[in-house]
């Protein structure tokens, strides 16, 4: 801060003595001899260098613009744009809103009108091979509670120094984004269909998911991507019956006595066609005590994916399952009210989309996407001997809608969602939203 307002000084200090020259001119050459040629073009010379001299410290001070948002590095468009810039800062970021309208089996649930989240990416570019990427989060508008609802929050969802080595091995370190499935490193609002993300990318692979840890990623052969991390593991207290996400630790004074090993490996065969897989390994007693007793709680957690694009069609593919040791114990160690812990979770989920807009309208940059999603999410699948599965944790969800965007950093959604729970009830939605990228 304290730099920006001393470039500033200096541009506007620079500015004005370039208009007092500018002004004194005319008034100096009606009070003096005029000049020789020679000096007159000397002094032409000069007032040009100070006026490249101004107009290059603006270049420097404004925030570089990206003419085309693209996907790098395992990170959504808007969060590579560092990777564009060649030097200095980078601000980029996105944001949505949605309401969601109950249909039925309404119970005691609410509409709920929420402006989810604003995001902010900083980045640096240090030097050609150093740079710094973050992405901060602010969560339902406000930090503090309502009469409504609960507070909000603000988070560090990453923040990693990058050291650009060689295009097959390259540094990652500090809060890391998890490559397990689709949206945990890519979840711009424009990038992906429904105004919420699917529930196996929530309740499964716990989206939004990061550790603190050190690793590598690149380019092995051409359309060849690996992206490999140590970082630290779960903490199993906060496991239930929901699943893994409460035993995130979020890079906020992380237990590391227990560690884990992730990576992901993308091969794009052709043109459009992606297919995939990513695994976690890694201990998640974290040194406690599970009902008096301490556990040898590994878990296994792994996906295969598939995506096809090709102008205006998309289809997506996602199947993960976890496995988790000494869930029994696990189990005993948590509330009664997150009983019980599963041995085995798994999900999966079928994507389609096409845009329409262009066959109506050739050549525009708009788009119109109906699509469909069919989820089976269910992290009761085995559940330790002496305990029942509970099955209002085993779901199906059809997911069916429209997504418009009007350029495509923006988009408008309406979607409809059904969920079916083996056991109970869960209330439809009507859902209609926003959301954006930059």
């Amino acid at each position: 801060m304290i730099t920006m307002i001393k470039r500033t000084h200096w541009l506007s200090l620079l500015s004005l003595l370039a208009s007092f020259i500018f002004l004194v001119l005319p008034v100096a050459a009606q009070q003096s001899p005029a000049p020789a040629p020679s000096e007159l073009e000397e002094l032409k010379g000069k007032v040009k260098i100070l006026t490249d001299e101004v107009d290059s410290l603006k270049t420097k001070l404004v925030l570089p613009e990206t003419a085309e948002l693209k996907s790098l590095y395992g990170l959504g468009p808007a969060a590579s744009k560092i990777y564009q810039l060649g030097r200095g800062l980078s601000i980029g970021g996105y944001g949505e809103t949605n309401f969601s309208l109950l249909i039925d089996d309404k119970g005691t649930g609410k509409n709920i009108f929420d402006f989810v989240r604003f995001v902010l990416y900083a980045g640096y570019k240090f030097t050609d091979r150093i740079l710094l990427n973050a992405e901060i989060e602010f969560e339902h508008a406000k930090v503090g509670s309502t009469t409504s609802a609960g507070s909000g929050d603000v988070e560090i969802e990453f923040a990693y120094l990058d050291f650009l080595l060689e295009e097959q091995a390259n540094i990652r370190a500090g809060l890391i984004l998890i490559p397990v499935g689709f949206l945990n490193e890519i979840h711009e609002p424009p990038f992906y269909f429904g105004n919420k993300r699917p529930e196996v990318e929530t309740r499964l692979i716990p989206t939004t998911w990061r550790s603190n840890g050190v690793g590598l990623y690149g380019t092995l052969l051409p359309g060849l991507d690996y992206r490999t991390y140590g970082v630290t593991s779960f903490n199993a207290m906060g496991f239930s019956n929901s699943g893994v996400r409460g035993g995130r630790q979020s890079g906020n004074r992380e237990f590391g006595d227990s560690l884990a090993w992730t990576g992901r490996l993308d091969y794009t065969m052709i043109p459009g066609l992606l297919v995939g897989t990513s695994f976690f390994w890694g201990d998640t007693g974290q040194d406690q005590l599970f009902g008096g007793q301490k556990v040898d709680a590994n878990l296994v957690m792994y996906d295969v994916h598939a995506q096809y694009q090709l102008k205006g069609l998309h289809l997506r593919g996602l199947f993960t399952q976890t496995h988790l040791a000494d869930a029994r114990q696990v189990t005993l160690g948590v509330s009664a009210a997150s009983r019980p812990v599963a041995e085995r979770m798994w999900g999966a989920y079928l994507e389609a989309a096409y845009d329409i807009l262009p066959l109506v309208m050739p050549g525009t940059r708009q788009s119109l996407s109906p699509f469909a999603r069919f989820e089976w999410a269910n992290t009761q699948a085995e559940v330790p001997a002496g305990f029942s599965p509970d099955n209002t944790k085993d779901i199906e969800v059809i997911n069916v809608g429209l997504s418009y965007k009007p350029i495509p950093n923006v988009v408008i959604k309406l979607d409809y969602r059904k969920l079916t729970p083996k056991s109970g009830t869960i209330a439809d939605e009507l859902n209609t939203g926003f959301g954006f990228a930059f």
